[in-house]
């Protein structure tokens, strides 16, 4: 369920429907429902008016559970920690909005990051309740995220990703690998692999395409060119690694490293240089491209 509810902070609320269940009071559900947050947490958000209906009133902490009941609330983190790196906005118009993002920085809200993330800080900067991004990366990866700003033209963007209309354009650094003749394209299986979050080659029908080039050589390091056909998850990122070529500081491949806290001074060497299509409104050839480099 989507709130039409105005933003706090750059953050949308989130939406509950009140199912059938034991409950006496709203407050009561929402503890139940969600047991990672505290009582004293919900009852603070109730009496600041984070908690509200369709029409936006504040419900009390006493209200009674009525089975079917919108209920409406604007998330919140106890802690978080600031990402010291700032985007930068490549372009902008009545339908897209193109940002070039930083190292570490999420693209949306997700576990520990909320306001910490190139969503919601675009949304506080900018006053866009209705921004959307068309495609994400991974927070580790720097560069070119397109967003969408107007929900009537957001479908004609949306379709050009699943009909591959779209081209993306990478830059890794990592080892050279001399006895290996470039250009190439790799073709593998990508699955779940252990722990669930990382993914990993499989013995199965492709499912996976990487076209990979060298554009530089570093001393030990080659500066890569990375053309991905599909969009697996971590597919560069699993296909360097099995060429014997791990990204540099890369803490998922070829190994889990223990996690801790982020190291600013080390990021993944991974780059979202360009992505190109034909706009579906203007018909015009796009091409945005980051302005960072590795």
């Amino acid at each position: 369920m989507k709130s039409s509810l105005p933003l706090r902070d750059g953050v949308g609320a989130s939406s509950v429907q009140l199912p059938r269940g034991p409950w006496t009071t709203v407050l009561e559900f929402l503890e139940a429902r969600f047991p990672e947050i505290s009582l004293a947490e919900w009852w603070s958000r109730f009496e600041r008016g984070l908690v509200v209906g369709d029409d936006g009133a504040p419900i009390a902490t006493n209200s009674v559970y009525v089975e079917g009941l919108n209920v409406h609330y604007y998330r919140e983190l106890a802690e978080e920690t600031a990402i010291p790196f700032q985007a930068e906005v490549l372009y902008q118009d009545e339908h897209l909005l193109v940002a070039d993002k930083p190292h570490f920085l999420p693209v949306m809200p997700a576990g520990r990051f909320l306001q910490q993330t190139l969503l919601v800080r675009l949304k506080r900067e900018f006053g866009l309740d209705h921004l959307v991004p068309l495609h994400r990366i991974d927070r580790g990866t720097a560069g070119v995220v397109v967003f969408s700003k107007n929900p009537q033209t957001r479908g004609a963007y949306q379709t050009l990703f699943p009909r591959r209309e779209v081209e993306k354009f990478y830059e890794a650094l990592a080892p050279a690998l001399p006895d290996v003749k470039f250009p190439l394209t790799r073709h593998s299986h990508i699955g779940e692999g252990e722990p669930f979050f990382r993914m990993c080659e499989m013995d199965a029908a492709a499912n996976s395409e990487t076209h990979i080039d060298v554009i530089a050589t570093r001393g030990a390091l080659s500066l890569y060119g990375l053309r991905p056909i599909t969009g697996r998850k971590h597919q560069l990122r699993v296909h360097l690694a099995a060429l014997g070529a791990a990204i540099v500081n890369d803490d998922f491949y070829p190994t889990l490293r223990e996690e801790a806290e982020d190291d600013f001074s080390r990021p993944l060497k991974l780059l979202a240089r360009a992505i190109e299509f034909d706009d579906p409104i203007t018909g015009q050839h796009r091409r945005f491209e980051s302005r960072r480099s590795l």
